[in-house]
């Protein structure tokens, strides 16, 4: 397959194969990019292209590609042990070794988990065990969840119930019963004339608003990315996580740090919630718990609620064929043990973060460029037709897509959301890749303003 030329893989794909989150009429039309190959933080296309990947694939390929020690350990976990199941009272060493380790490196609340296939299905874990925690409790009456507008906790039925992405909504009758959302904290669209400070006070309060508008009695829990990645790396003020906390603690709801793109070191910390100082009852994980190569997830679930789940007794009927997958954990143990031999949270931290976010704000200067965010190695850059107003292209959306083609074209991976651009490079990105990724993103910013000159548009 890997012989034939970029037109025919083409051909193939438009005529087999549906894409996620893609319009397959407009794909069809334009072709698929093809990626055949990848090293360290660089992919190569079926045309011998290399391009920077600024996205650590889908946020996710935290040690970059090409590392044999993963590899290494699939290939001999599949052929000691390549799948049993851990229903029918059954247990093995990978799936055992994976728990223990993840006790080690998330925060000391958390002495349990419960394995997956990915952050979707961790969540949908979340909603099952969070209702079953409160009827275990006897107030089955507390089943309502409060996430976000703009948020993201993936795309099964439950997982885009959770998340507040209006247009998945439209598709499936979604948001399920039970779920209700509250704005997100996002500054420079929403704050207004307030401070940042100010702003995250107000957007935080609106939980505790909403929580009395239900009735404190029917809340369950309150979920939240600590950074919102696919809302457009939307960072929130310093004062809101902490009010966020204090309204959980009040009522004595359930707090949920949905870690699927956090966690791992993507911050600087282990897990966003360490940099942002909340105490979670329940965290999903996914995504760098694997670095990628193979998919898994969890819900790690701390001992408030274990311990009400264990005591109480009978079953939690719940569960996937691939939980606890023994390749897919012999993967994510090495995976972790990378992640702290080498030490590489803490270069993120003391070293990357810091560097990263003194390149990345150099494109502030451009005249597209409306407001610059970063945090460990997250960044974005919000588009604007004119500085220093807070407003958007008319057409929103359509300027992201521009500099996101014209990003690939200059050889660099970046997303668009709306007219907001973002990165996320593997964690093992250098700082001459820093550099070469930000000279990239300028380049291809020159290129969105002279097309835009040349469209009017505005």
């Amino acid at each position: 397959m890997s012989r034939l030329s970029t037109a025919e893989l083409q051909r193939l794909d438009a005529a087999h194969y549906l894409h996620p989150f893609t319009d397959s009429r407009q794909l069809a039309a334009k072709g698929a990019r093809v990626i055949t190959q990848a090293e360290g933080v660089w992919l190569t296309d079926s045309d011998g292209h290399r391009i920077l990947d600024g996205m650590a694939g889908l946020w996710c390929v935290a040690l970059g590609y090409g590392r044999r020690e993963l590899a290494e350990a699939a290939y001999r976990q599949m052929l000691e042990l390549p799948y049993y199941n851990s229903f029918f009272q059954c247990a093995h060493p990978p799936a055992i070794e994976l728990a223990q380790r993840l006790t080690e490196v998330t925060p000391p609340q958390f002495r349990h988990v419960f394995f997956t296939g990915s952050g979707s299905e961790a969540n949908d874990t979340m909603v099952r065990l969070v209702r079953r925690y409160w009827q275990l409790r006897e107030e089955p009456g507390r089943n309502v969840i409060v996430g976000r507008w703009n948020g993201y906790h993936g795309s099964t039925v439950a997982g885009a119930s959770l998340g507040g992405m209006k247009p998945m909504h439209e598709q499936g009758g979604l948001p399920i019963p039970g779920i209700v959302h509250v704005n997100q904290p996002y500054w420079f669209e929403n704050g207004g004339e307030l401070s940042p400070a100010e702003f995250g006070l107000r957007a935080a309060r609106e939980l505790a608003d909403r929580i009395e508008e239900i009735g404190p009695r029917r809340i369950a829990a309150f979920i939240g990315e600590p950074v919102q990645g696919a809302g457009g790396v939307i960072i929130p003020p310093d004062t809101y996580w902490p009010e966020i906390q204090r309204i959980c603690d009040h009522y004595g709801i359930l707090l949920v740090s949905d870690e699927v793109i956090c966690g791992f070191g993507r911050t600087g910390q282990w897990f966003g919630c360490e940099h942002f100082g909340t105490r979670p009852d329940l965290m999903p994980i996914a995504k760098a718990m694997s670095s990628g190569y193979l998919p898994i997830g969890g819900l790690m679930v701390a001992d408030r609620v274990a311990d009400v789940l264990i005591d109480k007794g009978g079953e939690f009927t719940h569960g996937f064929t691939y939980s606890g997958h023994p390749a897919a954990c012999a993967v994510s143990v090495a995976c972790i043990d990378i992640l702290r031999r080498e030490k590489i949270v803490e270069r993120v931290r003391d070293e990357l973060a810091g560097y990263f976010a003194a390149r990345w704000r150099t494109l502030a200067a451009h005249p597209l460029v409306g407001e610059v965010r970063t945090l460990g190695l997250l960044g974005a850059l919000e588009l604007v037709p004119a500085k220093p107003d807070r407003r958007f292209f008319a057409n929103r959306g359509d300027v992201g897509t521009v500099c996101r083609d014209l990003c690939v074209a200059n050889g660099v991976i970046s997303r668009a959301v709306r007219d907001t651009m973002i990165v996320a490079p593997p964690l093992v990105i250098t700082p001459a890749e820093i550099d070469e990724l930000v000279a990239r993103v300028g380049r291809a910013l020159d290129l969105t303003a002279h097309h835009i000159a040349k469209e009017q548009w505005h």
